[in-house]
């Protein structure tokens, strides 16, 4: 366990976790609405640090970031519980599990050890996902210090629900903001992921972006009858490219039936590829069709001279297009965070 680094003390030994937006008012003896920070005799303890759910090397591709250190690996993490209650999420066996499962399901990795194991297998960074990572925000912070300091880039994928002051505490040691819009509605956020206030999502990503000039990539997952219609994903698209910049990727995602949305269908083709034509008419310069292998949309064709620079088949990148982060046939900014390793297979 650790203090947790926001909260404050209230009357009667009852506390205010400040480390997300839900910013729990939490009686003694209680857990907030992550189920990972408890408050003991009026101190606020963070029980999940260091605890491991889940660790593997993965493509950075896979979390997804398209523009980032392309064709390289990230030594990813992810502990046990979430702030959201999100019907469709797809990793609901740790996303849903609480305290009490810590420990039987998982085993402590101190962020020095996480470094070593980064490092050992070959990867560039350290990403935090698989579930929310603000919900073990010490230990996060912790690691990113010291990731920084070993020369590893730091991920966070996110559902974006970070109050600015814990945003701001990791802010220097944290190099991309991947997060989640799921819709553009009051309903949806609440029916979806039983988020009553959503739109400080939106505030945070551009303070990300703006503040401490994190790369930032924005994934929509796209759930039939849910925030499949023009209304939303046109209100996605038109924010990202008005706040984030038109160069900001966005990845539309096919929603496959899984946890409490078994009774809806896979998304349509056609229903991705009409988003992607909404992000487009928006001004957007790239938009990703996820979950559907083989798409076109995979590669990153640069917006001025019509080229493919960057070629993903599956986790297989070539980057042979890319000079650092512009194109090298015309030479416009692509809005990449090169690798250092552009130029052929990666």
């Amino acid at each position: 366990m650790r203090e947790a680094a926001h909260y404050q003390k209230l009357p009667e030994s009852r506390v205010q976790c400040n480390t997300c937006q839900w910013r729990c008012a939490i009686n003694p003896g209680k857990y907030g609405v992550c189920g990972m920070y408890h408050n003991k005799d009026g101190i606020l303890y963070n029980v999940n640090y260091g605890l491991v759910s889940s660790i593997n090397a993965d493509p950075v591709e896979k979390k997804p970031l398209f523009h980032f250190y392309p064709g390289t690996l990230c030594l990813s993490f992810g502990t046990l519980g979430c702030n959201f209650h999100c019907r469709h999420c797809q990793n609901w066996e740790i996303s849903t599990a609480d305290g009490d499962a810590l420990k039987h399901t998982c085993r402590k990795i101190l962020p020095e050890y996480a470094i070593i194991l980064a490092k050992e297998s070959g990867c560039s960074g350290i990403a935090w996902t698989y579930n929310e990572p603000t919900i073990w925000f010490e230990y996060t912070l912790d690691s990113a210090k010291l990731a920084k300091k070993s020369g590893l880039y730091t991920v966070y994928v996110t559902n974006g629900y970070a109050t600015p002051e814990t945003l701001d505490a990791i802010g220097p040691y944290l190099d991309a903001w991947r997060v989640d819009i799921k819709g553009f509605s009051d309903r949806l956020y609440k029916e979806l992921s039983g988020v009553p206030h959503w739109r400080e999502i939106l505030d945070i990503a551009k303070r990300a972006k703006d503040k401490w000039h994190m790369h930032v990539e924005v994934v929509t997952n796209i759930v039939p009858t849910l925030n499949d219609d023009d209304k939303q994903l046109k209100g996605i698209a038109d924010w990202i490219c008005k706040e984030l910049g038109e160069l900001t990727p966005w990845h539309v995602t096919r929603f496959y039936p899984h946890h409490h949305l078994t009774d809806l269908p896979t998304t349509p083709l056609e229903t991705i590829e009409r988003a992607a034509d909404i992000g487009r008419k928006a001004g957007l310069k790239f938009v990703y069709a996820g979950n559907v292998p083989g798409h076109d949309s995979e590669n990153t064709r640069c917006y001025n001279c019509g080229k493919v620079v960057v070629k993903r088949v599956g986790y297989n990148t070539e980057a042979a297009g890319l000079k650092g982060s512009t194109c090298r046939y015309c030479g416009v900014d692509l809005n990449f965070v090169p690798s250092g390793a552009e130029g052929g297979a990666v």
